[in-house]
């Protein structure tokens, strides 16, 4: 049974990383083509063209080659790498479209990242959810808003967008948050799961050591500096706030959910780790017995 997991764990992060470096490699290629071969009339062509009909070729050539999982994964996985590519050619245009390429490139990286973590440490979880494309429609509309108050901002405060040094920050919070996230999911393996638990498996261990002896929720804590990040990047001072306030909420409820669980799958021995080590999320406690909701 676990060789046929790991084959299947194996396989599915083949497919993955295959396919989003193929589509990254081509329509990097057909991108830059024109700044590195000049600007033709036919390279204009390949260059705006190319990336729309390749991806009609792929969807046709993968829609007749594989099937059901393998076929979703590989889409969803050229999808993301089309969209780093994408980001990667807009960091080589004006200070605001590069923004906004490093804001896309981030975004790619962590969906895809997701998928092939999870793919790697606990397959038997493994779905097309897992690269939390569909994690809500909140999630999207709030991305959307980031889009649209970049827009606005650089049409009518264009020297808004200039403070390099802020983009900047804002992608070295992106790293830090992706890698306190994956080093937690590495660590925790089967023990992590994109959903709360609400019941105890007979191989549910409390994981406290590597990351974790840092942070009870090092992935949380990832992500929550990962979705500030993104507004850094793009300079949004709005969409920053309000994503600051809207995650904090989030994670604030979700931990004390699952600090519930914790406890009453762990007892005494989760409730010491809470002593010893913080959530990682300033100001969030999570879950302590004599705490009133």
């Amino acid at each position: 049974m676990s060789g046929l997991i790991n084959r299947q764990k194996y396989s599915a992060a083949f497919v993955a990383s295959s396919y989003f470096c193929i589509s990254a490699s081509i329509l990097t290629v057909t991108l830059f083509s024109g700044n590195i071969l000049g600007h033709t009339s036919e390279l204009w062509a390949l260059k705006y063209w190319g990336p729309a009909l390749y991806l009609c070729l792929l969807n046709f050539t993968l829609r007749y080659s594989l099937k059901g999982f393998p076929y979703e994964v590989a889409l969803r996985s050229a999808f993301l790498g089309s969209v780093f590519a994408l980001g990667l050619y807009l960091t080589s245009l004006t200070a605001a479209w590069r923004a906004f390429g490093l804001y896309i490139i981030a975004l790619s990286i962590f969906h895809f990242s997701e998928f092939f973590a999870v793919a790697l440490t606990n397959p038997r979880t493994l779905t097309i959810d897992s690269f939390i494309l569909n994690h809500s429609y909140q999630y999207w509309l709030a991305a959307i808003a980031s889009w649209i108050e970049m827009s606005v901002e650089c049409y009518f405060f264009p020297g808004l967008k200039s403070a390099q040094w802020l983009t900047m920050l804002g992608v070295a919070m992106c790293i830090s948050g992706e890698v306190w996230r994956k080093m937690a999911m590495f660590t925790a393996k089967t023990n992590f799961n994109h959903h709360v638990q609400t019941v105890k498996k007979a191989d549910h261990q409390l994981v406290t050591g590597g990351v974790y002896a840092f942070c009870r929720h090092p992935s949380y804590m990832g992500w929550f500096y990962w979705s500030i990040g993104t507004q850094m990047i793009l300079i949004n001072p709005i969409c920053l706030v309000i994503y600051a306030i809207v995650s904090w909420s989030f994670f604030q409820e979700r931990i004390y959910a699952e600090e519930m669980f914790l406890v009453s799958f762990f007892g005494n021995q989760y409730l010491e780790y809470q002593k010893q080590v913080g959530t990682g999320i300033p100001f969030v406690r999570g879950y302590v017995p004599d705490d009133s909701w």
